[in-house]
């Protein structure tokens, strides 16, 4: 029986195994792990489908593979090393003619343990962790092994070499820079992960093919910062949530896009989607990359359903337990820089939608609220990205404007949102 790469959802056809689990001629049972993969969104587990005996490998780690793609070959029904050729016997002739002795020596080249058998011996003794970090560092498992084949994080960090330059025979010259050929001035080379490639492929896609331009203003937060204030204890022990910022943001842009339909829209060949549904794309930093789960219906939901569903999804993506299910179909999009300290930027789109908001640090500033009054205030920049290609300059300021208006009267969040 082929072990295939399974369909993964419409937008995904291909992917790079990160590990396997087993070798070839070990023992599987059905429903057990057999291989990681590593999509451009998620990463996957393949798993046995039925018992028997992992015969061959096809595909190897850091390989990509097609949707339907045979990577192994499960024999079913046979022991352990059923498949292993018979030893040939001893010859008994003191002088073994020509062709004997190449044949004795072919032998024993084959019974001398490969480079990859040896790295199968260390993978069999390296867990999922360590296996992951020894790919983010370029070392190979056998590099990094000790006497008895175990590797650990500790091995794994004191190895100096990469994987790559102690398999490959010679690397072109020019492919090295000086500064990496300087030992006085080290360089840690690392391989792109396919979610970093794919994610650098669609911010340079989305700049090419949009024609993206970005509006701005600024949040008087004094409001909602005092409602926090008040009912965040009352809040938490009724919902059992923290009352975050997001939700009052995700309830304004629903608003925003109800009187503004455009920014909730995508382009379609010549054609233009109006989408009459609100799932709310909120961008989450994972170790991975970042990545965007969606907020289903957030017109729909309550102040505590919102932050119950973003606290949810923000602890997937941080365990990289996201599924693809989680990622599609967000109409608009929210991304917080702020909460890294960022005071202003200009958010990238994520195509095919035509807006994103973005927020940013909460500063203290000087205010006029009066013509002869200055106070101290927390504010905030925000900033829209959209495509002018279907969204005027006019109507994204006014969408803009409105968001702040909702953030600074949050009462209007119950109406509008």
């Amino acid at each position: 029986m082929e072990i295939k790469v399974p369909e993964m959802g419409e937008s995904i056809t291909e992917g790079t195994i990160a590990s396997w689990s087993k070798k070839e001629g070990d023992t599987v049972k059905f429903g057990e792990l057999l291989l990681e993969l590593e999509t451009d969104k998620v990463n996957l587990e393949i798993n046995a489908e039925a018992d028997g005996i992992l015969e061959k490998i096809y595909k190897n780690e850091n390989d990509t593979v097609q949707v339907g793609e045979a990577v192994g070959l499960i024999r079913a029904g046979e022991a352990s090393g059923a498949g292993a050729a018979p030893a040939e016997p001893a010859k008994s002739e003191a002088a073994p003619s020509p062709s004997e002795a190449k044949e004795a020596k072919e032998t024993q080249a084959q019974q001398q343990p490969t480079p990859t058998q040896a790295a199968d011996t260390a993978a069999m003794h390296a867990s999922p962790s360590v296996r992951k970090l020894a790919r983010e560092r370029g070392i190979s498992l056998q590099e990094a092994s000790d006497l008895a084949g175990k590797v650990s994080k500790d091995s794994i960090s004191s190895a100096n070499k990469p994987a790559a330059a102690a398999q490959a025979p010679s690397a072109p010259a020019q492919k090295s820079s000086a500064a990496e050929q300087n030992p006085a001035k080290p360089v840690d080379r690392q391989r792109m992960s396919r979610r970093r490639q794919t994610i650098a492929n669609r911010l340079v896609e989305a700049q090419r093919t949009a024609a993206m331009l970005t509006t701005f203003n600024e949040v008087d937060m004094t409001a909602i910062m005092e409602v926090r204030k008040r009912r965040k204890q009352s809040f938490q022990d009724k919902h059992n949530v923290n009352l975050g910022f997001m939700s009052f943001f995700t309830k304004a842009v629903v608003g925003a896009l109800k009187a503004f339909p455009l920014l909730n829209a995508e382009i379609d060949g010549e054609d233009v989607l109006v989408k009459k549904f609100y799932d709310i794309g909120i961008a989450v930093a994972s170790k991975e990359g970042l990545v965007v789960p969606v907020v289903r219906d957030a017109d729909r939901l309550s102040f505590a359903d919102i932050e119950r569903n973003i606290g949810e999804l923000a602890g997937k993506a941080r365990e990289n337990k996201l599924a693809l299910s989680d990622l599609q179909g967000g109409t608009f999009t929210i991304t917080n820089g702020g909460v890294f300290g960022s005071l202003l930027s200009t958010p990238i789109l994520n195509t095919p939608q035509v807006g994103i908001l973005g927020m940013h640090t909460i500063q203290r500033r000087p205010v006029a609220t009066s013509e002869d009054g200055m106070e101290n205030r927390p504010m905030m920049y925000i900033a829209l990205s959209y495509d002018h290609r279907i969204v005027d300059g006019s109507e994204a300021v006014r969408f803009l404007v409105t968001i702040k208006n909702l953030l600074e009267d949050p009462e209007s969040l119950l109406l509008e949102g």
